[in-house]
């Protein structure tokens, strides 16, 4: 028996089955997400089988293609099913064209919400003043100078287990920084290390509506997680302005700031990370210092360190089955990407499985998957069999050399 088969009577796994607008891989896809080990195929098999009847929504104003009327010679039994078969048409293009009616109303109360939220973010970040940073004193030595990078992701702030919740969220950043700071100045004794790029790559808050039950995994509400997150995100940045000469920011977004459900047609760019990056950017505004904020709604940033060429996504874009790190998936995509389909490319940065690792990619470069300051998650525990211990990352980027010249996992 399928693991599928042994959950579909669990409501919400049958109400992702039987939902008329959610197509068989997008439903496979939440399932996975969910917990439940199954597949496209397996989605396709159980929905045929129980009669499932997907939506076709049509546009009003554009009737599907009609039946062919019968041929001239046509027995009074052909005639009584073709007319038959026309009313289940037009009933079919009445039900159309109400749930188009209703889809459009849904998606237009999603983008009036969504455009709230912005305006309120935008809004809290005008009435909240901040005096520049001080700069650290001029490094003047000739020697090549190096760049550090800081790899900060799934902060998960509002997320609530037994030994992570928003409290323990801040005083791991704050040792992040901390450690940070003195593996740098360890650096220094040897080269100037002026610049820092500090690379955010999603799932900074937990959201609220991502998963069944994550209501009782909750420390704080999507308000307090969005405003929290920007706090301590704001903090970082001050702090490595004290470091650091220049500082530069790439913002990549997460799977957990999505607004609602995949099915709910709202973008999966309107998300509540970017609007945090927003917060935070229109926040730091007079910061005449730090000399580039990189964000969009784009699934993957590219950036550049001089020479070095990398790219940066959350890491939800491939796929895991039965628990696993796709960690074959995670080379094949890249080696695909790396090879031209996207802007050229070294190294790519990932998050999202909350695990550290290092895989070696065809052109010489690396996938750096880095961990999460979370701890305890249940879903990794019951699920994934596995966890990983709360880290962030720090590489140091020689920018005339193009590479990773220093590497640490720094364990929170």
């Amino acid at each position: 028996m399928s693991a599928l088969t042994e959950h579909v009577e669990i409501d919400w796994v049958r109400d992702i089955l039987m939902d008329p607008e959610v197509g068989h891989q997008a439903a496979a896809d939440d399932l996975i997400f969910n917990g439940i080990d199954t597949s496209e195929t397996a989605v396709r098999r159980w929905r045929k089988a129980n009669g499932y009847k997907k939506a076709i929504l049509v546009e009003p104003g554009k009737e599907p293609k009609r039946l062919n009327t019968l041929p001239e010679e046509g027995t009074a039994e052909a005639v009584a099913e073709n007319e038959a078969l026309r009313e289940r048409v037009d009933a079919l293009t009445a039900d159309n064209r109400r749930l188009f009616q209703n889809y459009s109303k849904a998606k237009a109360r999603g983008d009036e919400y969504i455009q709230a939220v912005y305006q309120a973010a935008r809004d809290a970040a005008q009435f909240v003043g901040q005096t520049p940073v001080a700069p650290p004193k001029a490094d003047r030595r000739t020697k090549a100078a190096e760049v550090a990078l800081w790899h900060l992701t799934d902060w998960q702030g509002g997320k609530k287990t037994l030994t992570y919740d928003r409290t323990i969220m801040r005083t791991r950043v704050m040792r992040y920084v901390e450690k940070a700071h003195e593996i740098t100045d360890i650096q220094r004794a040897d080269h100037p290390v002026r610049k820092g790029v500090l690379l955010f790559t999603g799932d900074m808050v937990e959201g609220v509506s991502i998963f069944p039950g994550q209501v009782w995994e909750l420390d704080g509400t999507l308000y307090e997680q969005m405003f929290d997150v920007s706090d301590l995100m704001l903090w970082t940045i001050r702090q490595a302005l004290q470091i650091y000469e220049e500082v530069e920011v790439v913002a990549e977004y997460g799977n957990h700031g999505r607004l609602g459900k995949k099915s709910d047609g709202i973008k999966a760019s309107d998300n509540v990370d970017r609007m945090v990056y927003n917060i935070v950017r229109e926040r730091l505004a007079d910061e005449e210092r730090l000399t580039k904020f990189q964000t969009s709604g784009d699934w993957y940033q590219h950036f550049t360190i001089g020479n070095y060429r990398a790219m940066a996504i959350h890491g939800d874009e491939i796929k895991s089955f039965g628990g696993n790190i796709p960690a074959y998936g995670i080379l094949r995509k890249a080696n695909q990407w790396a090879s031209g389909v996207l802007p050229a490319f070294k190294d790519l940065y990932i998050g999202h499985y909350h695990q550290s690792m290092q895989l070696q990619l065809a052109n010489g470069g690396s996938v750096f998957m880095t961990g999460s300051p979370e701890s305890d998650n249940i879903y990794a525990h019951e699920f994934v069999a596995a966890t990983g211990d709360p880290s962030q990352r720090l590489h140091f980027i020689h920018p005339e050399k193009g590479r990773v010249t220093s590497e640490h996992r720094i364990w929170l």
